[in-house]
C-alpha cells in the first residue's frame, strides 16, 4: 500500500468569525470551495516578510487560476491594521487579487493554530488541511504540493476559473506616493509616486517638471521615458545623482538628472537570502531596500527586508552591513550586535544617522563616530501606540518616514495618521498635524523639510502636504501636469504629446454627423495590451480637448469617436499611452 503523501490530514476550520470580507462580493466559505485547492495566508499588511511572499502568491494564481483559490486572512499586529478600510487600501497598494477576511479578533488564526506571520495552510479539495508553511521562502514547496494535489483530484482542473470583484478607486495624479524629497539647492521636489512606479519632479507648488519611468513594473535601465522601477520609496541628492531606494526590485537605483538616464548600481533583482552579508554591488542580492541617505559620499540603505542599514560605496561598487545583527528586535550597543525591525526611513545631520524603525514602533540613532545604537524615543515589537513624551514613554505606531531639520526630527507616524516632533536637545517628542484618525492625513509614508515646511507624501490619501512647521497650517500640493511629460488640457484632464506624430492625410467626412477613427494597435509577437495599467488616450479637436472613455480594443483596433463637426476645415489629434506586456508569469511590460 503505497504511503500518503500527506498524512497528517486535518479536517479545516470554516472561516467564520471575520470581521468583513475585502475583494469579493461576498463571504466565501471553504463548504462553497469544495472541490478546489485553498491556499490560506495569515498576515498583516505592516509586515515586510508577509510582503515578500505576495509575489508568489500571485505566480501560483496565474499558474492555477482554475484550480487554486488564495485567501488571505488578515490579522493585525496594529491596532490601525485592524479596520476594513484600511485594509482595503493595503490591498489596493499591495495590487492584491484575491479575497481577504478581516480576522481582527484573531478567531480564525486561533482556530488554525496559528504562531506567526506570515503561514500558510493548504487545504485540499476534501476540506483538509495537507500542510502548513511558515515565513518566506516556500514558493517551491507549495508549488510542489499543489501538483501532487492536482495528482490525487484530477477533477480539480475542471472547475470554471473563481470569479473575484477586485477593490477599485479612480485614478489620481499621485498613486500611493511612499517617500518625498525636497531639493534645497533648486525650486523642486521629488516624488516617489510607487504604484504609478515612477518619481515625479515637481515644483514646490506642484507643477510637474517630469515623470521619470513609463509607468510600467520592471527593472529595465536608461532614458527616463524606457526606464522602469517596481514600487520605489527613499530617495536621497548628492549633486546631479538622485539615488533611488527600488523597493520592490531589491536594487539601488542611480537617476542622473543632466543626462536624464537611469542605471541600476547596487543589486541583482533578485531577494538577498537569510543574512546575507554583500559585497560586489552588482552581484549582491538586496532585500527590500526602503529609505537611503547619504554621509560622505557613502549611501546609507534603511534595508527593511534583513531589519539591517547597509552601506553603499559609490568609489568601489561594494555594498555591505553596515549595522544591525539581522535579528528582528529593539537592541541598542554595537553596529554589529544592535538589532532593528523592519527600518523604514533613514535621515541624517552628519554626525549621525536616525532611523524610523518601524515595527518597533521607535526611534533609533547611529553615532557614526562611535558606531553604536541607542534608542531615542518608543520602546519595543508590541510596545505601540499613541502618546507624546520622552524616551520609553513615547509611543508611536509603525512610523514610515523621518527627516532632520534644526536639531529636531520631523516624522511620519504612519499608522497614528500624523507628523510629530523629536527635540534632540529634550528628547520631547509632540504631535504637529494630524488627529489619529484617517482623514487630513491618511497612513504618511514620507516626510522632507526645507526652509520650516515640512512635504509630506500623504500616502492613502494619493496626495503631496505642505505643512508649515511654525504655523501648524496643513495644506493639500496640487499636482499639474503642464510640461513635455504631458500638459493639462481645457478640461483638466492630463494629455500626453506623442512621442512619435503620425501625419494621415486630409479626410473628407459628413459634417454635422459624427465619424470614426480606427487606429490599428501592432504588438511585437507573444504580447498582450495590460488592460490593469494606466491605459489612457487623448483627442483634441481644433486644439479643444475632447472627453474620451478608458479604451477599449477590438481585434487589435482602438476606434475613436470624433464629434459632430460643422462644414470646413478641422484639424483632430489624437494621442494614446499604451501598456502592454510580454506573455509569461514573469514578463516584462513596455510603454
Amino acid at each position: 500500500m503505497a504511503t500518503s503523501p500527506f498524512p497528517h490530514r486535518v479536517r479545516a476550520p470554516e472561516l467564520s468569525g471575520g470581521l468583513g470580507w475585502l475583494n469579493t462580493d461576498h463571504p466565501l466559505s471553504l463548504t462553497e470551495l469544495r472541490g478546489r485547492i485553498v491556499l490560506l495566508d495569515f498576515w498583516t499588511y505592516c509586515c515586510i516578510n508577509c510582503m515578500h511572499i505576495l509575489p508568489d502568491l500571485a505566480t501560483l494564481e496565474a499558474r492555477y487560476p482554475r484550480e487554486l483559490v488564495v485567501i488571505g486572512v488578515h490579522s493585525a499586529k496594529f491596532p490601525n491594521e485592524g479596520e476594513s478600510r484600511n485594509i482595503r487600501q493595503a490591498i489596493l497598494r499591495h495590487e492584491i487579487a484575491h479575497p481577504v477576511v478581516n480576522d481582527a479578533k484573531f478567531a480564525i488564526w486561533q482556530q488554525y493554530g496559528i504562531r506567526a506571520w506570515p503561514t500558510l495552510m493548504l487545504v485540499d479539495p476534501q476540506g483538509y488541511v495537507v500542510r502548513g508553511y511558515s515565513g518566506e521562502g516556500n514558493l517551491d514547496a507549495m508549488d510542489e504540493d499543489i501538483r501532487t494535489l492536482l495528482d490525487m483530484y484530477p477533477a480539480v482542473s475542471q472547475q470554471e476559473p473563481f470569479a473575484l470583484s477586485r477593490e477599485e478607486a479612480p485614478a489620481t495624479p499621485l498613486r500611493y506616493p511612499g517617500k518625498v524629497l525636497a531639493d534645497p539647492a533648486a525650486d523642486r521636489l521629488f516624488i516617489a509616486d510607487s504604484n504609478h512606479n515612477q518619481i515625479v519632479v515637481t515644483t514646490r507648488t506642484g507643477t510637474v517638471v517630469t515623470r521619470i519611468g513609463n509607468g510600467a513594473a520592471g527593472r529595465q535601465d536608461g532614458e527616463y521615458a524606457t526606464a522602469h522601477f517596481n514600487h520605489p520609496q527613499g530617495m536621497a541628492l548628492d549633486g546631479d545623482t538622485l539615488y533611488v531606494a527600488d523597493t520592490d526590485n531589491h536594487l539601488l537605483r542611480a537617476i542622473d538628472l543632466a543626462a536624464q538616464t537611469v542605471r541600476t548600481i547596487a543589486g541583482t533583482g533578485e531577494q538577498a537570502a537569510f543574512r546575507a552579508d554583500g559585497g560586489d554591488a552588482f552581484a549582491s542580492a538586496l532585500s527590500s531596500p526602503w529609505d537611503v541617505a547619504i554621509v560622505g559620499g557613502y549611501v546609507l540603505i534603511a534595508m527593511a527586508g534583513p531589519h539591517q542599514i547597509w552601506l553603499y560605496d559609490p568609489d568601489t561598487a561594494q555594498v555591505g552591513v553596515f549595522a544591525g545583527s539581522g535579528a528582528e528586535a529593539r537592541v541598542d550597543g554595537g553596529l554589529d550586535y544592535a538589532a532593528f525591525a523592519q527600518p523604514s526611513g533613514i535621515t541624517t545631520d552628519g554626525a549621525n544617522l536616525y532611523i524610523a524603525d518601524s515595527e518597533t514602533s521607535s526611534i533609533r540613532q547611529i553615532d557614526i563616530e562611535e558606531q553604536a545604537v541607542e534608542t531615542l524615543a518608543g520602546l519595543d515589537l508590541f510596545e505601540f501606540g499613541d502618546m507624546d513624551g520622552t524616551g520609553d514613554h513615547v509611543r508611536l505606531q509603525h512610523p514610515l518616514g523621518i527627516d532632520y531639520a534644526d536639531d529636531a526630527l520631523i516624522i511620519a507616524d504612519t499608522y497614528n495618521h500624523k507628523i510629530k516632533r523629536l527635540d534632540l536637545d529634550t528628547g520631547a517628542v509632540t504631535t504637529l498635524a494630524g488627529d489619529g484618525e484617517p482623514g487630513a492625513l491618511y497612513e504618511p509614508g514620507g516626510v522632507s523639510v526645507h526652509e520650516g515646511i515640512a512635504y509630506i507624501a500623504d500616502t492613502n490619501n494619493h496626495r503631496l502636504r505642505r505643512l508649515d512647521l511654525a504655523t501648524g497650517d496643513l495644506a493639500t500640493i496640487e499636482i499639474t501636469e503642464t510640461t513635455a511629460s504631458g500638459v493639462t488640457a481645457d478640461d483638466g484632464s492630463e494629455y500626453f504629446p506623442a512621442l512619435e506624430t503620425v501625419a494621415v492625410v486630409p479626410q473628407h467626412i459628413a459634417a454635422d454627423t459624427p465619424a470614426m477613427l480606427s487606429v490599428t494597435i501592432t504588438l511585437p509577437p507573444d504580447h498582450h495590451i495590460n488592460t490593469d495599467a494606466p491605459n489612457g488616450q487623448y483627442l483634441r479637436v481644433d486644439g479643444v480637448s475632447v472627453p474620451l472613455a478608458a479604451p477599449e480594443f477590438a481585434g487589435g483596433t482602438l476606434p475613436v469617436i470624433l464629434p459632430a463637426l460643422p462644414m470646413g476645415m478641422h484639424e483632430a489629434q489624437f494621442t494614446a499611452t499604451l501598456y502592454y506586456c510580454r506573455e509569461g508569469n514573469e514578463a516584462a511590460c513596455s510603454v
